[in-house]
């Protein structure tokens, strides 16, 4: 069963590893009811109790999934996330705080929850959070009831740092992997001693951490690792951390071997990541239960050496950050 840890200081456990609900939205091809109920009972049984999802993901059908499941499987012990403010009313000039409320509470149906669990701005623009306005509201919507936390999934160092010294979030979801670890040197400190919760994403950068990703891969025009490679569609570095995918490829050659016996590429990465103390939970994507079982397992592997975290810190330093393309 995957371990648990405590989401900063909100009250709330989460498992070290989590699942992401994007694919249950459809944007990455058709999924069936019955692969959707697949993919959250193996969550279920192998203890994934934090899943991930945002009301834009299949326009609202990955949080109608969700909340039909949770309803005729009910479970305590489970943290839904989701997120609010990239909708065509919100994103990117509309924000107010009637837009965020009328936002909220179409999740709020969709899930069949009287009170979100938590509520995160979904990389919304810098200049909107530096505004603050959107923070005094979701104040407000604590106060309500609609919402018991919230949180910011950010896509920048700057913006993290932000959050974290001027408002008040409960959570911040990061990008951070082996291939972009700029977050460990100051928002993941400054994140522990503020006790605001770490919720990672794209861990495995967008598959590539998998290892089994060549040069001629294909991906489905749905797929945002076709679409977004260079960034035309949202930020670069949410697609393969931002590296062109080539070298990527060639980049995650020359980690091979730096994997401990015993393991592969995937566990090395999730693995990284739990090391680090601060992070609450890594949001893994799975299209399968068998894919949950695996990612779930590293929950119970050994952390890494000393000497393995300091090599890989060189190699990003060495061969990896300068080809990193937008801000990190």
């Amino acid at each position: 069963m995957v371990k648990q840890r405590p989401l900063g200081n909100s009250g709330l456990v989460t498992s070290e590893i989590g699942l992401g609900c994007w694919q249950l939205g459809g944007d990455w091809g058709p999924v069936s009811d019955a692969q959707v109920s697949s993919i959250l009972s193996a969550a279920d049984a192998v203890g994934v109790t934090f899943w991930d999802t945002a009301d834009v993901y299949g326009s609202g059908v990955s949080e109608m999934f969700i909340g039909n499941y949770t309803q005729s499987e009910p479970k305590p012990s489970r943290v839904i996330v989701t997120k609010a403010g990239r909708s065509a009313e919100l994103y990117p000039q509309g924000y107010t705080q009637e837009k965020l409320r009328a936002a909220i509470n179409a999740s709020r149906a969709r899930l069949q929850v009287d009170t979100l669990a938590m509520v995160q701005l979904h990389c919304i623009p810098f200049a909107e959070l530096q505004r603050g306005d959107v923070f005094r509201w979701l104040d407000g919507f604590k106060q309500e009831g609609l919402i018991a936390h919230y949180g910011a999934s950010v896509e920048t160092v700057e913006e993290a740092l932000f959050c974290l010294n001027e408002t008040g979030v409960a959570s911040l979801q990061l990008i951070f992997n082996l291939l972009r670890q700029d977050m460990a040197a100051q928002v993941l400190p400054l994140a522990q001693s503020k006790g605001v919760g770490v919720i990672v994403r794209l861990g495995l950068a967008s598959g590539l951490l998998a290892g089994k990703m060549t040069k001629e891969q294909q991906f489905s025009p749905q797929d945002h690792r076709s679409y977004n490679q260079d960034g035309a569609a949202f930020h670069v570095g949410e697609t393969f951390s931002g590296l062109p995918f080539e070298l990527a490829i060639d980049l995650i050659d020359q980690l091979r071997p730096f994997v401990p016996a015993g393991m592969n590429m995937a566990q090395l990465a999730l693995r990284w990541l739990l090391d680090h103390e601060a992070v609450s939970s890594v949001i893994t994507g799975a299209s399968s239960a068998e894919q949950i079982q695996r990612n779930a397992e590293v929950s119970n592997l050994p952390a890494l050496t000393g000497e393995t975290h300091q090599q890989l810190a060189e190699f990003y330093q060495r061969k990896v950050r300068e080809h990193i393309r937008g801000t990190i």
